[in-house]
């Protein structure tokens, strides 16, 4: 089985490549944000032609019981700064792309094998849930809950997962984001949890996404 994981950021591309060290797993950096993620994403289906995408890297959580460290595994994904309004098709909610489904939906089988791996291990915290996506690092509790109004289901936000959902939903390739929480915007100011993240506790934690891909 060929696997592409895409990931945004440098730090992330380093934990990672340790991660997947000796395998035959393909760790590939986007850069961050909705337009690098869709490029990286088609140019990995063009070049590499993988049966599979993982989106992997860290994200903002949200929820009661959501924790740093935890995982989200997509169940579904959409946009939390898309409006493409209703002057041309009233059936268009926010958060859809017009003509794209309002919700891009994670692989099942895949999706099942990230819960498997959950009951398999009950020292793992890996919750299914909702992934919102957009161009916008949240570092204010002001943001989150202006993002949260929108999606109070919402379990994470990132800035490419979605774009990349797209992406393999044009392509017909499957796809599942795994995300590791680095920071919760509305427990934290100035987003230190996330610096404090990068400093402090990132070490060991894609270890959960090798665990999943050696599940598949």
């Amino acid at each position: 089985m060929k696997i592409g994981i895409i990931v945004a950021m440098d730090k992330e591309l380093r934990q990672l490549k340790q991660v997947f060290a000796g395998s035959e797993v393909l760790v590939e950096k986007c850069g961050i944000g909705k337009v690098n993620a869709a490029l990286g994403a088609q140019r990995m289906i063009n070049e590499f032609h993988p049966d599979c995408i993982i989106s992997s890297g860290c994200a903002g959580g949200n929820g009661d019981d959501i924790n740093i460290q935890d995982i989200i595994v997509s169940s579904e994904l959409c946009y939390h700064d898309v409006y493409c309004g209703k002057a041309i098709d009233d059936t268009t909610v926010y958060g859809q792309v017009q003509g794209l489904p309002v919700r891009f939906q994670a692989d099942p089988e895949l999706l099942n094998k990230a819960m498997q791996l959950s009951a398999a291990n009950s020292q793992l915290s890996i919750h299914k849930g909702l992934i919102v996506t957009g161009d916008w690092f949240v570092d204010t509790k002001d943001k989150m809950r202006e993002i949260i109004g929108h999606f109070p289901e919402a379990k994470a936000v990132d800035m490419e997962s979605c774009a990349i959902a797209q992406t393999c939903y044009i392509n017909n390739v499957p796809f599942i984001s795994f995300r590791v929480i680095s920071d919760i915007p509305l427990r934290d100011t100035d987003a230190s949890q996330y610096h404090n993240f990068w400093d402090t506790v990132a070490e060991n934690s894609f270890q959960t996404t090798r665990a999943f891909v050696e599940s598949l």
